[in-house]
């Protein structure tokens, strides 16, 4: 998780608390940006803002195992039989930014689905560091990840989605839980991980790491890296591609050499605008390859 904290720990040393503006005053305006309150602040300069003219799009609850979880959906309007891609958030939960990205793919003529995978620990969006990381994230088991998916991709069919042009993709923390349902969901025509950390310590609640299930991989899932990620080390990278070159789902690693961490995410400092716009390029291209359009 050490990436993860490095990363958001950074975000709230230049945020807002530094010029003595009153937390309570600072996490109220937070809470009706629409964007998480441990991601903040945004750089409204750089923020994409994709607009629902056009689609479908609607926050719902899916009822599973008794809990209610929140999912937030995409599609084009009056359109069924869409191929169906899983938008997975990264620490912070499906806060604008996801939402955001999952229109995008609506826009592309997918039904776009971003669940919060976090709801039984806690409220992602509204939870400031350090507590997100060690009362929501670590407390997080992948199990509980992998079950919840498997039955959001069944609302996506009920739903007239078509899951057998089924994809995932992921940013960060979901960088991660996409090389990991790539491996759990053999349904999965293909996966995109955006800067998801490859190696970690097992534990009872994330026993695997992507570098584990790496050479038996049989989905395809380009992962797209950044040079100068501080919290994902070249050197992981380079033994993730040499483990799923050793294995036969023909997955491939692209890396940025000037970008770091997060370049994707608009509304942050970490963007890089041309990174972005190759890397989403590369995505719709790989879903497209991979059976997923």
């Amino acid at each position: 998780m050490k990436d993860h904290i490095s990363d958001a720990e950074n975000l709230l040393s230049a945020s807002a608390f530094s010029d003595g503006v009153d937390r309570r005053v600072f996490l109220k305006a937070a809470m009706g940006s629409g964007f998480a309150v441990a991601a903040l602040p945004v750089v409204a300069q750089t923020q994409i803002q994709t607009s629902t003219e056009g689609l479908d799009a609607a926050d719902h609850i899916v009822v599973i195992n008794g809990q209610d979880v929140p999912v937030y959906r995409a599609q084009p309007k009056d359109r069924t039989n869409l191929p169906v891609i899983l938008v997975i958030s990264e620490i912070f939960g499906v806060h604008e930014h996801i939402k955001d990205v999952a229109r995008r793919f609506a826009k592309a003529g997918y039904l776009a689905v971003a669940p919060d995978l976090f709801v039984r620990q806690g409220d992602a969006t509204k939870t400031p560091m350090p507590e997100l990381m060690s009362k929501i994230i670590s407390k997080t088991p992948d199990a509980q990840v992998m079950s919840d998916l498997d039955t959001v991709v069944k609302w996506t069919k009920q739903r007239g989605g078509n899951t057998d042009k089924l994809g995932i993709t992921g940013f960060c923390w979901g960088g991660r839980i996409t090389w990991l349902y790539a491996a759990h969901n053999p349904d999965v025509k293909a996966g995109v991980a955006w800067y998801g950390r490859l190696v970690g310590e097992s534990n009872p609640l994330q026993p695997k790491h992507p570098i584990d299930v790496a050479q038996n991989l049989k989905v395809p899932v380009l992962g797209l890296y950044g040079a100068k990620d501080g919290g994902i080390p070249l050197d992981t990278v380079e033994r993730m591609r040499t483990a799923l070159n050793a294995g036969n789902s023909k997955s491939q690693i692209h890396v940025y050499p000037n970008s770091g961490h997060a370049f994707h995410a608009d509304y942050r400092p970490s963007f890089n605008a041309a990174d972005a716009k190759d890397g989403w390029s590369k995505a719709l291209n790989w879903f497209a390859t991979h059976g997923v359009a």
